[in-house]
């Protein structure tokens, strides 16, 4: 599948998608932990519903996706709920953000290993980021359906290693009734002053 095979087949998931989707749960069990200001970027935001939140949260507030449909449906909610995000259609992986760049970045169910140590180096000093995505031990029928777009055990938790975790969750094999986020790996951490 070619890149611009891959864009196109998220704007038809978006263009078909019957609503903005809901926040990250990583995000709703840790609203406390936002920062009272400062500048946020919801990273693949898709159709932006973590952005929206972010927003409400009084942070200046980035959404970015290679999705153009998704971007147009997060800037038109925007509007009808007049909060102001600054909006953009932009490969990540190829245009990560620049070093130092936000004081919390949210990334939820994509997942670039790759782009880990960008993502470290683009928090300003005390920057959090938000995370969460799947792991391989699958509970419920939804997600990737190869391990290779699929957190390894405790994997989430090597990507992130030097920040301050604050919060970190990831059921794993021990969970006897699988939950909404049985299947997700979730962390809160904060880079150094």
């Amino acid at each position: 599948m070619t890149p611009g095979d891959v864009v196109e087949k998220w704007n038809q998931r978006h263009q078909e998608a019957g609503s903005q989707g809901s926040a990250a749960q990583v995000l709703l069990r840790n609203r406390h932990l936002l920062p009272h200001s400062g500048k946020a970027l919801d990273l693949a935001c898709g159709r932006g519903a973590n952005a929206m939140l972010l927003a409400q949260s009084a942070l200046e507030t980035h959404a970015w996706d290679f999705s153009s449909v998704a971007i147009a449906q997060l800037e038109e909610h925007a509007r009808e709920n007049g909060l102001k995000i600054e909006t953009q259609v932009r490969d990540v992986v190829a245009c990560p953000p620049e070093a130092a760049s936000f004081d919390l970045i949210l990334v939820s169910f994509f997942l670039e290993r790759t782009l880990i140590p960008r993502l470290i180096q683009a928090l300003r000093p005390k920057g959090m980021i938000f995370c969460q995505t799947f792991v391989q031990e699958v509970y419920l029928d939804r997600g990737p359906s190869t391990n290779a777009w699929r957190l390894e055990k405790n994997e989430l938790l090597h990507l992130f290693q030097g920040l301050q975790v604050h919060y970190y969750r990831e059921d794993g094999g021990i969970c006897s009734q699988p939950t909404g986020v049985s299947d997700l790996a979730m962390i809160v951490a904060s880079k150094g002053a």
